[in-house]
């Protein structure tokens, strides 16, 4: 795996090229500009000098004339040592040298190249490399004492710094520049990495991508639907389950106004203010809805609309808390006892009083046998509730439910709730009545016994059987063998509680002799 180069090493490294660069490219625009300042004020000089030269009447009445050199030379030499000059050239009309620093030169034609302009009366300054260096050269006419004719040419030379000896005169306050530029910059970017990597609770970026794409996953498999919000509610996020509830598209202007049009939810998060569970009509579907205000270090950022179908949450509230079990048990004890009364009555009206008598006797003192038991030995009625419907369930379904005499619940074991129990064993009982109901013998035992430390339940069923291969898959959500839509939870419930009590689950199986399932649990 390629090790990945951290935020602040890469402010670092940043900041340091832009510093450097800024620094080095500053310090060349500087001398650059230096040298351009440079030459403008040498060429000033140059012209000034050379036109002095131009009007001194030894040079002018010299020029072109035999022998003039020995009167032009000393006076030149004069001006060029006084003024400071690299060299002072006087040519005349032919471009014959009358002066030059070296006087070997004297005589010779002047080939500077850039000369032939000044032979026209005008003057200006060029650049060039002659025979002393790079210099900025001065050319002015030479006039005759009326002004009329040009005569010769006055040449100023002035040797000029180059770009490379103003680096090297000036390196050292270029490098203190380069150097202070840097540990400022890294002091700078120090701070800025910092600040950063504490605004992003010093994750490094391939961190908060990974975050970002785990949010997203997580959003995206949740079973309820999921608005996120900004402070003034534009929409940030949507998951797909909340697209699918609201049928709403989202688009990168939308707002929860779009969302909920004409909705009390846009007064109520104008307050701050939490909201859980609160129903809500969207596209004719009841939904519950909660609002959570968003704030990241105090400061309010948004909400987040959680949205979750009702009926599903009941559905799923009543499987996991047991409460279904407790009414479809009911509801077979109620259906059950119906069918008694309206036997009774048509034995009353057709005045067989005696037969309908025997039948409450038998009725009563069939209940109130296993009443009085299960209320001196099961301490709470929920649970003697649920063995009451389930035996009432049994008979519909023409099941033998046999309850263990040996059987006891003083308390319930530390950890669990009623609840619990009540999905254990209602689960249990149902799957074991279920797999009876194409079998001959239809008989359903029971066994349970417990108490705030111990809690043992078995449940034998003379069904079909559970096959090796079904073993492996019976826990398993969404697994059913009758494969019908919104079964195979009750088993997986049963399960992930007896796994979150670190119980034990034991299963046995005879093909077409029955299973056997036991649950144990220790504190």
């Amino acid at each position: 795996m390629n090790k990945r180069i951290k935020l602040r090493t890469k402010i670092l490294i940043l900041s340091s090229i832009l510093v450097f660069s800024s620094v080095f490219v500053s310090g060349v625009t500087m001398l650059i500009s230096i040298s351009k300042s440079f030459e403008e004020e040498i060429g000033e000089r140059a012209i000034a000098i050379a036109r002095t030269i131009a009007q001194l009447d030894d040079i002018r009445n010299s020029v072109g004339k035999v022998d003039g050199s020995k009167m032009i030379q000393p006076v030149v030499e004069r001006i060029r040592l006084s003024t400071n000059v690299d060299y002072i050239v006087i040519l005349d009309m032919d471009g014959i040298r009358y002066s030059h620093p070296s006087e070997s030169r004297i005589g010779k034609k002047f080939l500077g190249g850039d000369e032939k302009a000044a032979f026209s009366e005008l003057e200006y300054t060029s650049k060039a490399i002659g025979e002393l260096g790079f210099a900025i050269r001065a050319f002015v006419p030479i006039m005759d004492e009326e002004g009329i004719e040009q005569v010769g040419v006055a040449v100023v030379g002035i040797l000029a710094p180059t770009f490379q000896s103003l680096l090297e005169e000036y390196q050292s306050d270029l490098i203190l520049s380069l150097v202070w530029g840097l540990l400022i910059g890294l002091a700078g970017a120090w701070l800025l990495a910092n600040n950063v990597k504490k605004q992003t609770y010093y994750l490094e970026p391939y961190e908060i991508a990974r975050l970002f794409e785990e949010r997203s996953m997580i959003m995206e498999t949740l079973d309820t639907g999921i608005i996120a919000t900004d402070s003034k509610g534009k929409v940030t996020f949507m998951n797909n389950l909340a697209t699918a509830y609201t049928d709403f598209t989202l688009s990168k202007n939308s707002s929860i106004k779009d969302i909920f049009p004409d909705s009390w939810i846009l007064e109520q998060i104008q307050v701050n203010r939490e909201i859980s569970n609160r129903a809500i009509s969207i596209k004719g579907e009841m939904y519950l809805i909660s609002i959570y205000p968003i704030f990241v270090k105090d400061l309010f950022t948004g909400y987040l609309i959680n949205l979750k179908n009702r009926s599903d949450a009941q559905r799923l509230g009543e499987e996991l808390t047991g409460v279904r079990s407790l009414v479809a048990a009911l509801r077979a004890q109620n259906h059950e006892y119906m069918n008694k009364l309206h036997s009774i009555a048509g034995l009353i009206q057709l005045g067989r009083t005696d037969e309908a008598l025997d039948i409450i006797m038998d009725e009563t003192s069939f209940e109130e046998d296993m009443v009085q038991f299960l209320r001196s030995r099961i301490q709470h009625y929920s649970i003697s509730g649920l063995i009451l419907g389930k035996r009432s369930r049994a008979r519909e379904l023409g099941v033998q439910l046999l309850i263990d005499r040996e059987s006891y619940l003083e308390e319930v074991i530390q950890g669990l709730s009623p609840g619990d129990i009540i999905t254990l064993l209602g689960n249990l009982l149902d799957n074991a009545m279920e797999a009876c109901e194409s079998q001959i013998e239809k008989n359903v035992e029971c066994f349970i016994k417990g108490n705030e430390n111990h809690l043992y339940i078995s449940v034998k069923d003379t069904g079909k059987g559970i096959s090796e291969s079904e073993k492996n898959k019976i826990f398993k959500q969404g697994y059913s063998s009758k494969a019908k839509e919104g079964r195979g939870i009750g088993l997986h419930v049963v399960k992930e509680i007896i796994d979150a009590k670190q119980g034990t689950l034991r299963v046995t199986s005879e093909k077409n002799e029955g299973t056997k399932f036991e649950i144990e649990m220790n504190v």
